[in-house]
């Protein structure tokens, strides 16, 4: 898996990398069982407060690029941790559902097939 990460208006101290880093391996888990693909996975650490009254609000976003899909997941938060989970709990979700959605067209295609050669085949 390929990882660029960037970090708009705040530093990028090691002890966030290494949080960011125990968040982004749950993503290879997911793409193991693919030798063929190289998923390429860009995340935004940002710090926005040009337009907030009171307080820092933390933005962590994902981009996902595998198998000429993409997923993208946005979080904003007080915490930079806090966004960081969220908008990995999104990606997750969106990656899963979309194979789910795979796997059910599969399914109901071989149920139809087999449907077909029952009657077919039934006298």
């Amino acid at each position: 898996m390929k990882i660029n990460i960037k970090a708009t208006n705040l530093e990028l101290t090691p002890e966030l990398g290494d949080y960011l880093g125990e968040r982004i391996a749950h993503f290879d888990k997911l793409f193991s069982g693919k030798p063929d693909s190289e998923p390429l996975l860009q995340v935004e650490l940002a710090r926005e407060n040009r337009h907030h009254k009171q307080g820092v609000i933390f933005r962590a976003e994902y981009n996902l690029h595998v198998d000429g899909k993409q997923f993208r997941a946005v979080a904003t938060e007080v915490d930079i941790r806090a966004a960081i989970d969220l908008a990995r709990d999104e990606l997750t979700r969106e990656v899963k559902s979309d194979k789910q959605k795979r796997v059910t067209l599969v399914r109901r295609g071989a149920r139809r097939v087999k449907d077909f050669l029952r009657g077919f085949y039934k006298r």
